[in-house]
This record gives C-alpha cells, structure tokens and sequence, in this order.
C-alpha cells in the first residue's frame, strides 16, 4: 500500500502490488458505513487515526477505480478529499475520514449547531459548492463525471461535510464515454447548481430575501442550451456579490438600530 504524501512522489504512482498483505496489516476495518454500485466503504484504523477504506465490488468497474485513484492523486485540493493511500492489486482506496458524512446529512448537523439560522452561514456554504466545479473543468486528468447526478439525493451523497462545516467532493470515479456524452463539460454540471444551493440554504430566516437575489442567476444555471448557461466562476462572483450586498445592508441595519436605540 502506497501511503506516502502526494508532494514526495517521484515519477508515475506506484502499482502497489507487492504490498496487500502491508494493507491488511496496517489498516483495521470497523464498521461497514455505506455501499454503492461500485464500491463497500468502511470505517477503518491506520495508524492510530480514523480513516475511510473504499474496496471495489463489481471488477468490470475497475477502470472506474483508477481514474479516481488518478484524479485523486492530482495536487492536493481543498475542495476534494485526501488520498492517504492506496492499494491497486487489492482495488482498494484510503482517504480522510469524515463523520458528518454526505451532504445530505447537512440539517441533522447544523441541528447540533447554534449557526443553522443564520442566512450568512447557509451562503457561505452554498458558495462553497461553486468552487468545486470550477476546479474540476477542464482537467488533465480526464472528465469527472457524476453517475445519476441530476438527482438531488446522489448529487449531495458525492459530497461530504466536514467538521468544520465545509464542503469536500468524494466521488470522481465514473467516466465519460464519449461516443455517448460528447459535450460533457463545466456546462453539464452547472445545471445542477440550483437545486444544491436551494438544500443548502433551507428554509432559515431570510432566505426569501436570498432567493430573490440568485433567482436570475438560478435561471440562468437552467437554460436548456449548454452554451447559454453561465460558467461556475460566473455564478461563483454572483454568489459573492449577493454576499457582499447583504452583509453590507444587515450591517447599516444594525448601525442604524443602534443609533437610534443609544442615540449615537
């Protein structure tokens, strides 16, 4: 198993297929914690630190497995999972842990916290989403496309929540065919922008106001002509422009409250 940081790797990844019995040594798996199409996930031990194992299920998938292992071990991304290691005769993945889980276990998480209602908060983290599409196109690596994608619930479980509250991108491993999807780019995805940011800001104080000022843009995002659709740097300024615009307006409410409440 090959569990060396990305910055000291010297020329091609490492096949790592010597080394299975190393992994069964090293890593302790825990808990089953989720299963897809593709792959069984377990909570696991390696060096005294939680971690998430990925093992492959279906073995005419495996090219799936390898371009994520790829894109995986591209320069690391704050907006994408670590790779902590890997083993490819055992078609196995080890990345960070994260015990909030996917996305879509965002209200039960923001329930334990005092920020869930703050609309400040909820944008803030629907403009963390943008950035994640922004940094996948175009890559060298290939295209990350997202099986089923266009359904909210298996959008939001590529995703997972960290402990600070910020967004990490965990599924990269299906890939584009491009006899079938041949103008699968940025565009493709930014469709699914709306419908993210609508779960993210809830139903929360304020969000009608919020709403309003992202409505043109949201439609924008839903354009049936790919080529019309914004790109994610151009709702990502949006996004950070409607930020902006409130905090300021809350702001001179808030002065405006105070001076006339102290006379000051």
């Amino acid at each position: 198993m090959d569990t060396r940081p990305q910055e000291s790797r010297k020329g091609p990844p490492a096949q790592g297929h010597a080394l299975g019995e190393q992994l069964r040594a090293d890593v302790r798996q825990l808990e089953h914690v989720r299963e897809g199409a593709k792959k069984r996930v377990f909570l696991s031990e390696w060096k005294e630190r939680k971690v998430a194992l990925s093992r492959l299920t279906r073995l005419e998938l495996r090219d799936d497995l390898l371009h994520r292992l790829r894109m995986l071990q591209a320069p690391k991304n704050k907006h994408v999972i670590t790779l902590l290691g890997y083993c490819e005769k055992d078609n196995i993945i080890l990345t960070e842990y994260h015990p909030s889980g996917s996305l879509g276990n965002l209200e039960a998480m923001l329930n334990l916290s005092k920020y869930c209602s703050l609309w400040q908060y909820r944008l803030q983290l629907a403009l963390g989403n943008v950035p994640i599409l922004d940094f996948l196109y175009p890559s060298s690596l290939g295209t990350p496309v997202m099986c089923n994608s266009s359904d909210l619930s298996k959008t939001l479980s590529q995703y997972l929540l960290t402990a600070n509250f910020s967004i990490v991108l965990n599924d990269l491993d299906t890939l584009a065919l491009d006899d079938l999807m041949p103008t699968y780019d940025e565009k493709s995805d930014i469709w699914k922008i709306p419908d993210v940011s609508s779960f993210l800001l809830g139903h929360m104080q304020g969000n009608d106001v919020v709403r309003f000022y992202l409505f043109d843009i949201h439609k924008a995002c839903k354009i049936q002509e790919l080529a019309e659709r914004p790109t994610a740097q151009n709702v990502l300024d949006t996004y950070q422009n409607v930020l902006n615009l409130l905090r300021d307006t809350s702001t001179s409410q808030t002065k405006r409250c105070c001076k006339s409440q102290y006379g000051r």
